[in-house]
């Protein structure tokens, strides 16, 4: 939240994009300590796979105040990197995330342990096993109901396994065609939070709280308040949808 990333998602599997990582650092490295690196193999990471719907390697994507800002995808020469990142670092000074890294130490950093659910969950979440995942955080929550972390995990996931597998375009012409099938708009909207267009969901089921009633109602407002947990309570874009929905339901 204080601080802009940039994510490189890349694949072991093509050298090529491997290789761009060095690149991405060497850009990176001219912005004074403005930007956090971050690389993810998408044959391991499949949950971010999926979340931006990665078609080819190597994709950049920056993060701005946790918001998802698309870049670019392909290797391009640093001196483009770095006119891209400049871009991103004002992105970010508008936006009030002025914080920086610090460079690294020699000291090994300490890595503090997860709680062993947590850490379960983790590892399903990378090896591409979302009943795993869920299962282990709904063992943390039978521990601990207080355990907030694993509740909006527990919610990760499950946007996740409603989402998996689901083709983009034909859901998107499913929702256009039917406008009234509540199924059909509750997709869509999850949809819009894995690639990031949060107020497009938000009001998607807004409007939809607005046109139905009774169980269909009740319905969508437990959906939508579901994904206000998945995007998180500090995200001003949750409390603008928050109160859209008292005006929609009142």
């Amino acid at each position: 939240m204080s601080v802009a990333a940039v994510l490189v998602l890349y694949s072991e599997a093509l050298k090529e994009s491997v290789d761009f990582i060095e690149d991405i650092v060497a850009a990176a490295a001219r912005m004074n300590g403005r930007l956090q690196i971050m690389a993810a193999d998408i044959n391991s990471a499949m949950g971010i796979r999926q979340a931006f719907q990665v078609q080819s390697v190597p994709m950049v994507i920056g993060l701005v105040a946790a918001r998802p800002v698309p870049l670019f995808a392909g290797a391009y020469p640093v001196e483009q990197i770095v006119n891209v990142f400049t871009q991103l670092v004002q992105l970010a000074d508008q936006q009030g995330v002025t914080g920086s890294v610090s460079p690294p130490s020699d000291e090994p950093a300490e890595e503090q342990a997860l709680p062993p659910h947590h850490e379960a969950a983790y590892a399903a979440i990378e090896a591409g096993d979302l009943d795993g995942a869920r299962a282990a955080y709904e063992a943390a929550l039978a521990e601990n109901p207080q355990d907030e972390e694993a509740r909006l995990g527990l919610g990760q996931v499950a946007l996740l396994q409603r989402t998996q597998g689901v083709d983009l375009q034909a859901a998107r012409a499913a929702a256009a065609e039917r406008p009234d099938d509540i199924d059909a708009q509750l997709l869509v909207a999850d949809l819009d939070v894995l690639g990031g267009h949060i107020e497009d969901a938000f009001s998607r089921l807004v409007d939809l709280v607005r046109a139905t009633s009774g169980e269909d109602r009740e319905r969508v407002r437990t959906h939508l308040i579901g994904l206000f947990d998945v995007v998180g309570n500090a995200d001003e874009r949750v409390r603008k949808g928050r109160t859209a929905l008292m005006s929609a339901l009142f």
